[in-house]
């Protein structure tokens, strides 16, 4: 069992690691982007290679642990709280648990003493060259054991390999699945677009959609199904666009467009006709066929919008709008302004809490976007989130009054 090193270190210390490490997590922009083989290829080896029942690799952000790669859980991620890797992050260093029943840490935890029966624990540092963890990865089993020197350097060396696939993909171009960008390739090629934009004085517009109930896609058909669910939502929207228009692939099921020379009532047309050939044409395999939804988001560069940064951040804030609305619809970043939300905002990656119940309450949060008078929040559960309540973005001494104008399970858009 490793001795906590990072304990001894000052509150401030804490905090300014934290922060840095978030940055280097933001710069990097992967949270929730799509699989990727070379991950799951890592994660194999890991549970071959140990002869464990999970190989784990994650990315750790403020409030959860996402797994970039995972064999042998089902889950997509889990409150940062409730992680063992957690450990990992505040220690600094690796983390072996040869029995959890007997870790006062961990003995109690639901994932010993519930159906999960995790009993064997090794975590080792995803690590930036510049030193800032960002994730973990991890040999797990269900049975306690013994791991000496000679495992741990060669999980340490697969947490190399998987650190370099994370750089590997900072220059890679097209997502392989769906032939659209990378989110990475994609903010380039919009930023040229953009700067023509404003040389030239002309519009531009960003388009953000989301499948719709994506995640029971993949839940009731398999992971196959919702490959090809994706590949032809990709190729439908790809049908409605011209040769001069960006389509990337943001996340897992959200993907992006940059409209040059449109402006917002042109971009509605357009998704609005995207919206409607996705909906009218079920997508056959050997699941049978499905119809699937999608909703739309729409921004439009503006005086104070003049970076793809923003423009995605409020054409995300949209889409959240035209879920919370019932899905299927598309909805402008403009139309919802009379709601609280009108200012710029960027994409941020920041700790946050949200503070309700006099204070006695405390939810942590991850802050996706931020403006002078709305922020877009991800958490692990919105379920007993009140209307209002109090945001504070830690290690900052920012604390301000929330109003919630539209929500989903794991994601919130409040106003100031």
């Amino acid at each position: 069992m490793v001795v906590a090193r990072a304990f001894g270190k000052s509150s401030a210390d804490a905090r300014k690691r934290e922060m840095e490490r978030l940055a280097a997590l933001e710069q990097l922009d992967l949270l929730d982007a799509p699989r990727d083989e070379g991950f799951d290829r890592i994660v194999r080896l890991i549970k071959q290679i140990f002869a464990i029942d999970i190989g784990l690799v994650s990315l750790i952000d403020a409030h959860r642990q996402w797994y970039q790669a995972c064999s042998g859980l089902t889950a997509d991620e889990v409150p940062r709280e409730d992680t063992f890797c957690r450990y990992v992050v505040d220690y600094e260093e690796p983390v072996i648990v040869q029995d959890a029943t007997k870790d006062p840490r961990f003995a109690q935890h639901p994932a010993v003493t519930g159906d999960s029966h995790i009993r064997f624990y090794a975590g080792v540092p995803l690590t930036t060259k510049a030193g800032h963890i960002i994730g973990t990865v991890c040999a797990i089993d269900r049975r306690p054991r013994s791991f000496g020197a000679r495992d741990l350097a060669i999980l340490e060396e697969l947490a190399g390999a998987a650190m370099d696939r994370i750089e590997l993909l900072q220059s890679a171009a097209t997502d392989s699945l769906t032939e659209a960008l990378t989110r990475r390739a994609f903010k380039q090629e919009a930023d040229q677009l953009i700067s023509l934009a404003i040389r030239h004085q002309h519009n531009l517009s960003t388009i953000v959609l989301d499948i719709d109930r994506f995640k029971s896609v993949n839940d009731t058909h398999g992971h196959a199904a919702g490959d090809q669910v994706l590949r032809a939502v990709a190729a439908t929207c790809k049908a409605n666009l011209r040769a001069g228009d960006l389509f990337g692939r943001l996340g897992g099921e959200e993907f992006c467009i940059v409209l040059p020379h449109i402006d917002r009532e042109g971009a509605a047309a357009v998704a609005e006709k995207m919206r409607a050939a996705i909906s009218a044409q079920p997508i056959q395999g050997d699941f049978g066929a499905l119809t699937v939804t999608a909703s739309f988001g729409i921004s439009s560069m503006s005086i104070i919008t003049k970076d793809i940064e923003t423009l995605l951040a409020q054409a995300d804030a949209a889409m959240y709008h035209a879920k919370n609305s019932g899905r299927d619809r598309c909805v402008s970043w403009n139309s919802i302004r009379s709601e609280g939300s009108a200012g710029a905002r960027r994409r941020v990656l920041k700790a946050g809490s949200i503070l309700f119940n006099d204070r006695r309450s405390t939810i942590d949060c991850t802050i996706k976007s931020l403006g002078a008078d709305s922020a877009g929040l991800s958490v692990s559960n919105s379920a007993g989130i009140p209307p209002e309540f109090i945001l504070a973005i830690k290690g900052e001494g920012f604390e301000t009054t929330c109003r919630v104008i539209a929500q989903d399970r794991q994601n919130l858009e409040v106003a100031f």
